[in-house]
């Protein structure tokens, strides 16, 4: 039976890598393109001398609708893009070119390869600040430009299944965390931020009073769900992938353990986030099965694994948070 081809683009960064690892599992050939911007070489490298397995350096927003890579390509999966939420502020241009235009370039190559599905790596920072559960048919509402520009992309890819009849599914995804997940880059993912101050023995930096809650879910879980979204009949929908059971930042910190340093609030983020995931149930098969404290307590086992992060202290998140909260404090 012949293999059936995957392409994943951002497959060397935190989601994509353990998209891949699953991919080659389930018995597919797999395509990476990436550019390496942020993506690792060593989240694929075990990889390498895998027959089923090849990878491609190659900016999305220089792809061409001919590119070769996609050529009896399957499956497209697209991660790839900038993800930090702080420095979008500074770069709106980067983050439109990047994550609007790339995927738009991703789509017509992939039409004009006729992939069998499109599956698209949304975010629910789509939904904006809301204390409510939210459902896929919740109001958008996006608070800043990473949001705008992965929500921009998410409407591109509908566009291209209303005209273009590209079979397409759409995952937002809430707060995925797990092993690979950076170590580098602008301030922003709690994880990250959290290991390497364990490890140098300095405070955690808690945003607020830690009683906001985000949620969490582990990214082999993440992994599962874009599997199903493209293997479904289902076509032209967008899912949540989250749990539906939130966690506190104070959970987090005691999981964690060791002192604590309170850090004001950061505007136009939600206090609490909620996915509803009653549609991927019932349309996919498809739950989380990773709970929160056996995911942090596999992490801490490996903790040594963030020592190469950039190690962030009041001072310096002050800092390189200094325009987002003079773009959107309400107090201007």
């Amino acid at each position: 039976m012949k293999k059936k081809i995957a392409l994943v683009s951002g497959g060397a960064g935190f989601i994509g890598s353990h998209l891949v690892d699953l991919l080659l599992k389930n018995k597919f050939k797999v395509r990476v393109l990436d550019n390496f911007s942020t993506g690792r070489i060593f989240n694929i490298k075990h990889h390498l001398k895998n027959k089923n397995f090849s990878y491609k350096k190659l900016n999305i927003c220089k792809i061409k609708p001919d590119e070769n890579l996609f050529k009896s390509v399957d499956f497209v999966f697209h991660f790839a893009g900038i993800a930090d939420l702080v420095p979008s502020i500074e770069r709106p241009q980067d983050y439109m070119a990047t994550n609007t235009q790339g995927t738009i370039n991703m789509l017509l190559a992939s039409t004009k390869s006729k992939v069998k599905k499109f599956v698209y790596a949304a975010s629910a920072s789509c939904y904006g600040m809301t204390n409510n559960t939210v459902s896929e048919n919740s109001k958008i509402n996006t608070e800043h430009p990473y949001a705008f520009s992965k929500y921009l992309g998410e409407l591109a890819v509908f566009q291209w299944h209303k005209v273009y009849k590209l079979p397409v599914n759409t995952i937002r995804i809430f707060n995925a965390y797990g092993p690979r997940s950076r170590t580098s880059g602008a301030y922003g993912a709690v994880m990250g931020v959290f290991f390497k101050q364990k490890i140098k023995n300095k405070p955690l930096t808690v945003v607020g009073d830690g009683n906001q809650s985000r949620d969490f879910v582990h990214v082999k879980d993440v992994a599962r769900a874009f599997l199903a979204a493209a293997k479904s009949k289902s076509s032209g929908k967008a899912y949540n992938v989250g749990t539906g059971n939130p966690q506190k930042i104070n959970k987090l910190v005691k999981l964690i353990g060791g002192k604590t340093v309170n850090i004001p609030n950061r505007p136009g983020e939600t206090r609490r986030s909620c996915a509803n995931i009653n549609r991927i149930k019932k349309d996919l098969k498809w739950k989380p099965t990773i709970s929160f404290t056996k995911g942090i307590n596999d992490l801490m086992k490996n903790i040594h694994d963030w020592s190469e992060a950039p190690l962030w202290t009041p001072k310096s998140i002050k800092k390189a948070t200094k325009i987002w909260f003079k773009q959107l404090s309400k107090k201007k």
